[in-house]
């Protein structure tokens, strides 16, 4: 695949948006694959306030019930809440910037990308992604708190890298925890799909050399932004499919996949496998509410909760905030509510 594909496809981040949206609508307009046509909500994000100019989300529950929201941005953005509904920005996890990152991002403490946080063993953890636009020359990060708050995180290191050579990219990560206290780490954007690898409990570091493959598209490539959520008596894989970055002319959305194994073989409600490029549509543009994806999970204390960025037609295509609780039809597959 040539790096002009790759390019149109892997998402620019807020700082380099303007910039980067007339070259990336001549280079990706004909790149993406033909829309499917399985159902997806027609619902709109549910209601929020505050300071919700977000990109790629994802928030967790801290032991006294508020919420922190983490979301890429020079430092990676933190925002409070105490309801679920109203957001206060509360500055960056690193003021001092994350000088480790800066062989991956090619500047001095430039963009960290698509955070991953949760809360478990009475502390905060949170990973993360340092790359440049176009590159897998990428690597995955851990940092831990105790508060979340900004400037009392602890780099614990690299979890894993990627270089020019590799045929995959190590962006875009996801904690999951098995009931068998087992973590695992999903995550990749673009060249040959997503990925898992397992984590040690102890460090949160990896165990191990192997790495799985998940899902991918052939003849497209466009698929990123794991996060896999157990219900019953599967795994669901949710993915973001398509081109973001873009604004109003974004093409993003959220697709899924289930499995009977954490590891897999995933495969969509036809029955096509993911790594045949298979999906099935939860979430797609719906009115002013453009190219929802870059999403994640929260399994909060009343039920699972779908946290996505979308572009808003009706504001410059201005990147924010989406909230959606999940529930799940009479076959078992996720629908938005």
């Amino acid at each position: 695949m040539g790096t002009v594909v790759v390019a149109a496809g892997r998402r620019a981040r807020p700082a380099a948006l303007l910039a980067l949206v007339a070259t990336l609508a001549v280079v990706a307009a004909g790149l993406m694959a033909p829309q499917r046509s399985d159902a997806a909500a027609t619902v709109g994000p549910g209601a929020v306030a505050g300071d919700v100019l977000v990109h790629d989300p994802s928030m967790a529950r801290g032991p006294d019930g508020t919420y922190i929201l983490v979301s890429t941005a020079p430092g990676l953005a933190i925002r409070t809440s105490s309801d679920r509904t109203t957001f206060v920005y509360r500055g960056v996890a690193f003021p001092a910037g994350a000088s480790w990152t800066d062989t991956y991002t090619g500047t001095s403490n430039g963009n960290l990308w698509a955070p991953d946080l949760s809360y478990r063993n009475g502390r905060f953890w949170l990973y993360y992604a340092a790359s440049s636009f176009g590159s897998n020359r990428s690597a995955i990060f851990l940092a831990t708190s105790t508060t979340g708050l900004p400037g009392s995180w602890t780099n614990r290191g690299k979890i894993y890298s990627t270089t020019t050579s590799s045929d995959h990219n190590a962006i875009d990560p996801s904690l999951y925890v098995a009931t068998d206290g087992r973590w695992w780490l999903t995550f990749g954007s673009f060249w040959t799909g997503l990925k898992q690898l397992e984590l040690d409990p102890a460090t949160g570091l990896r165990r191990g050399s192997g790495l799985t493959s998940l899902a991918s598209r052939p003849g497209s490539t466009a698929v990123e932004a794991p996060a896999v959520v157990k219900h019953g008596a599967y795994y669901y894989l949710f993915m973001s499919w398509d081109a973001c970055c873009r604004g109003a002319s974004s093409t993003y959305r959220i697709m899924v996949g289930r499995s009977t194994r954490l590891d897999g073989p995933y495969y969509d409600r036809q029955g096509v496998a993911l790594l045949q490029g298979g999906g099935t549509q939860l979430l797609a543009t719906n009115g002013r509410y453009v190219g929802p994806g870059g999403q994640s999970v929260l399994t909060d204390v009343d039920g699972e909760l779908l946290v996505y960025h979308y572009y808003d037609a009706q504001d410059g295509g201005r990147a924010k905030l989406g909230l959606n609780r999940l529930g799940w039809d009479s076959g078992g597959w996720p629908v938005v509510r």
